[in-house]
This record gives C-alpha cells, sequence and structure tokens, in this order.
C-alpha cells in the first residue's frame, strides 16, 4: 500500500531516494498534513535513511533540503519530524538543519 501512495497523485505521501554510483545511498519519506493552527499544508518527515557506511558525507542533510524545497513548492510553513532521544547521530545533523521544538510526544496504541 505505501508503494501504491508514492506513486498516486492524489496521496499526501512522498518518497526521494539518494543515489551513489548508480546505488541507492538513501532515502525519505514524507507527508502533507492540515493542520488547525496554519492555513496552508504542513510536512511531516517520517522517514530519513542514510547507508551506515556513508554517513557524515551529506546525504541526509541533501534529502533534508530536498523535502524543504517540495514543502516550500507545496506552500508549506513547516517541516517537523521526531528523533529518539537516544539517536545521537542523527541529531547532530538535526540540530544543525532545524530547530529543537521542545515538545515531548505521547502515544498510546489502540
Amino acid at each position: 500500500m505505501t508503494w501504491a501512495r508514492f506513486f498516486d497523485a492524489a496521496e499526501p505521501v512522498h518518497a526521494l531516494v539518494a543515489e551513489s554510483g548508480g546505488r541507492l545511498v538513501g532515502l525519505v519519506h514524507y507527508i502533507f498534513h492540515r493542520s488547525t493552527i496554519l492555513i496552508g499544508p504542513t510536512c511531516y518527515l517520517q522517514d530519513l535513511f542514510t547507508d551506515e557506511s556513508l554517513r557524515g558525507r551529506g546525504i541526509g542533510r541533501a534529502l533534508i533540503e530536498a523535502v524543504y524545497e517540495r514543502a516550500k513548492a507545496a506552500g508549506a510553513a513547516r517541516v517537523y519530524w521526531l528523533t529518539h532521544e537516544t539517536n545521537e547521530t542523527a541529531r547532530r545533523l538535526y540540530d544543525q538543519v532545524a530547530e529543537r521544538s521542545g515538545f515531548i510526544q505521547y502515544r498510546k496504541q489502540i
């Protein structure tokens, strides 16, 4: 179903990939959704992955910047994402490309 959503123009779910030498080295999934506090869409960066052996080479940053460009083109005023507090490697990058919101996520499986 996820793959079908990526290729359905009516769906707000999108994917980008990074390639090097004909090999997939990174990917990002992002979703546009409405908000009660903004007129335009909001962009949620849901997944970001880069080949572990290539981390620190700008692949993740390039994918995040590509999402920023797509969000801006779609009229979104905000891109946001979540990461685990122990994900120190990713947080070093995230601290350079965005601001921490200070929010704490709560959830309940139903």
